[in-house]
């Protein structure tokens, strides 16, 4: 069985042949109705504006001649009427009753167009055989205000559905329709479509880059502010990669295409956007159950409660007739069939907005359970590549000429140590020059004659094994019990210093640990970095569940012991090597994913190289599923307090009078619960970080 992804009913897939496919994914839906809404929105919404238009003028004049003109013809220009509202405005009903005998099941049309029919044919048989049935009354009245009050409400949830679809059409537009490709010297204007790998490509100034591609020529600042969340433009030159939709700034680029279609990181972040929409949660089994039996059931109390009332109560055909109507019309499960994907769709929006990609609705769920949290170190909660931490000269060298002098041994390092102290030279303003002569040392360090003939050593011990270090041994100690490494600089055969690195804490990292311990989550740091340094790690972020020198089967296995205590763990991790870990737990998080979204084994995807994104990740699922119990609720409740009142449970309080305006009152009450549904889950757009 299929869910319909509009309206939320079963559908079952072998009989129905309303079908549509996208992005190579097939849906099934209960009625042509909800097909249109699914393929064609605004089709869909101009032609129920139009129903709109024409049931709620006839609609006021029915009305008025019901309760103030009582005129002899007034009957049949109320049977002229009401019939125009019956068969033009309310012929989605009738169409969809067509779709569910096709589908040989029921759907939410099914319950509106067997109610309001029943009181037209009623008040039809009344007004042309006045003798037919002794109780006369005409309730044109109620079937044309019940189809009004439907289509409003249904209109009123597009409104409310196409707001929370924004997100992913603010995705879509970031597409360019065009592109200009390059044959020869000249660039021709071609369908986004029609590109192929391989071809060159020309972006001009300000416009977006077509496609996933390798710039080839030129330069220029792009803002890739929708793939890495930062809002500084990033300097693209010959050889960089490029991300289809971000904004090319004031050059202009030749590119040459690499991933196009659906294979680009922006049509992987709308269709994991819109999977997660229109996917399906454990909890929400229990909607789908109920909605399986849910019309049949309905169409039988409303049978079962009228000729009770009839036979029994003695309440007459006509009030017999409404308590019919009034079950139907009340019980329309649209609510309960929104519920979910209400929530659901909002939420998936809301997540991408914050550069967080949830590839399921289950994983969402997952995500408000977690009591346990995994991290990896490197990349994690560390930016993953080693920086200079401290600089200690001794004897006659100052800070900056220590650095000086070590980033000019290192100028023609290709080490990530040696491009580490470089970089923090040029960040210093130290503008150091290349050597006369360099040697490396696999395993030691390098050796280097500066220009003024001195020779400079940077390594480890075993390189500055002949110089003096007793000033430094101290320092040296101290520096290694933090987990760093330690460099010592030598001039000349004498000992001027150390330099000591490290992989550095990410700057939200002890936020997002506080704040995970701060929520009554258990946090464990698994890192296969040595003990002295996951410690100093652990130390400093506060996290107490230390294991170091962990293989990737050590962490599946650690895994696995949480989840035997009891715990719901989430792993949190780069998504490359910590891929198997990421698949163990009950929720994968991966980290930093860039534009490589499609290969991540983690349900959670952060495209930005921020840790505190988890953390938020994690909040918005517990935000979600309050939604989405809410709205369950709230649709189960308003179904079990109002089914009974429609079936009479009111009678015996204010007498039949009371079916006199509960008809009306069911039709309102019905659109009110989903609006209601659908405004509840809007809320969510106002989440946080």
């Amino acid at each position: 069985m299929a869910t319909d992804p509009i309206c939320g009913m079963k559908v079952e897939e072998g009989s129905t042949g309303l079908i549509s496919e996208k992005e190579g994914r097939k849906y099934y839906f209960c009625s042509t109705t909800c097909k249109l809404q699914f393929d064609k929105p605004e089709l869909e919404m101009k032609l129920l504006r139009r129903a709109l238009l024409v049931s709620w003028p006839i609609t006021i004049i029915v009305a008025l001649f019901t309760y103030l003109l009582h005129i002899g013809a007034g009957a049949y220009i109320m049977l002229v009427l009401a019939s125009i509202v019956q068969f033009y405005s309310g012929k989605r009903f009738y169409a969809g009753i067509a779709d569910a005998i096709k589908n040989r099941s029921a759907n939410m049309d099914t319950l509106i167009a067997i109610g309001t029919s029943a009181a037209w044919a009623y008040s039809t048989i009344v007004v042309i055989f006045p003798h037919a049935f002794p109780a006369g009354g005409i309730y044109y009245d109620t079937s044309t205000i019940i189809i009004s009050l439907v289509l409003t409400g249904t209109f009123m949830q597009r409104i409310a559905e196409s707001k929370a679809s924004t997100a992913v059409s603010a995705l879509v537009s970031m597409q360019p329709k065009t592109a200009h490709i390059l044959k020869g010297e000249s660039a021709g204007d071609v369908p986004i479509e029609s590109i192929m790998p391989g071809d060159l490509l020309l972006v001009k100034p300000g416009e977006r880059i077509p496609v996933d591609s390798i710039v080839v020529g030129g330069e220029s600042s792009v803002d890739e502010s929708m793939i890495t969340g930062e809002s500084m433009p990033v300097t693209k030159g010959e050889g960089d990669s490029v991300t289809g939709g971000t904004m090319n700034g004031e050059g202009s680029l030749r590119i040459k295409a690499v991933r196009v279609g659906e294979d680009t990181a922006l049509a992987q972040i709308i269709r994991i956007v819109r999977d997660a929409s229109s996917s399906k949660v454990p909890v929400q089994k229990l909607a789908d159950t109920v909605s399986s039996y849910f019309v049949p059931s309905v169409v039988i109390i409303g049978v079962v409660s009228s000729l009770l009332w009839y036979f029994v109560g003695g309440i007459g055909l006509n009030v017999s007739l409404l308590v019919f109507v009034s079950v139907l019309i009340i019980a329309c499960p649209c609510a309960l069939g929104i519920a979910t994907p209400a929530a659901l769709l909002v939420s998936s929006g809301t997540a991408a907005r914050f550069g967080i990609l949830v590839k399921s609705g289950a994983s969402l769920e997952v995500a408000s359970k977690v009591d346990t949290v995994v991290l990896d170190k490197t990349g994690t909660l560390t930016k993953g590549k080693p920086e200079v931490t401290d600089i200690i000269p001794v004897s006659k060298y100052g800070r900056s000429e220590l650095l000086e002098m070590a980033a000019t041994a290192e100028m023609n390092s290709e080490h990530a140590l040696g491009k580490a102290i470089v970089s923090k030279a040029a960040s210093s303003g130290i503008a150091a020059k290349f050597p006369k002569k360099f040697s490396y040392k696999s395993g030691f360090g390098v050796t280097a004659i500066d220009l003024n003939g001195r020779s400079i050593t940077v390594g480890n011990a075993d390189l500055s094994g002949n110089l003096q270090l007793q000033d430094l041994e101290e320092s040296i100690q101290k520096l290694e019990n933090e987990g760093k490494t330690v460099l010592i600089i030598g001039v000349d055969g004498h000992a001027a210093g150390v330099i000591a690195l490290a992989d550095v804490l990410k700057a939200d990292s002890l936020k997002t640990v506080s704040a995970l311990q701060a929520t009554g989550r258990d946090v464990w740091l698994i890192t296969g970095d040595n003990e002295r340094a996951a410690n100093d790690i652990a130390r400093q972020l506060g996290i107490k569940n230390v294991v170091s020198r962990a293989k990737p089967e050590d962490k599946l296995e650690k895994i696995g012991q949480l989840q035997k205590a009891g715990g719901i763990v989430a792993m949190i991790g780069d998504g490359v090597n910590d891929a198997p870990a990421l698949t163990k737990a009950d929720l994968g998080i991966a980290i930093g994913a860039g534009t490589d979204v499609a290969v991540q084994a983690g349900g959670i995807i952060l495209i930005r190289d921020r840790v505190y994104d988890a953390f938020t990740a994690l909040e918005l699922g517990k935000r979600t599923m309050g939604k989405i119990r809410q709205n369950l609720l709230w649709a189960f409740g308003y179904n079990a307090i109002l089914i009974p009142i429609a079936a009479g449970a009111l009678i015996p309080v204010f007498t039949i009078s009371v079916y006199d305006v509960l008809p009306l009152l069911a039709a309102f009450a019905m659109a009110f619960s989903s609006v209601t549904v659908v405004s509840n889950s809007l809320l969510l757009a106002r989440f946080k970080a």
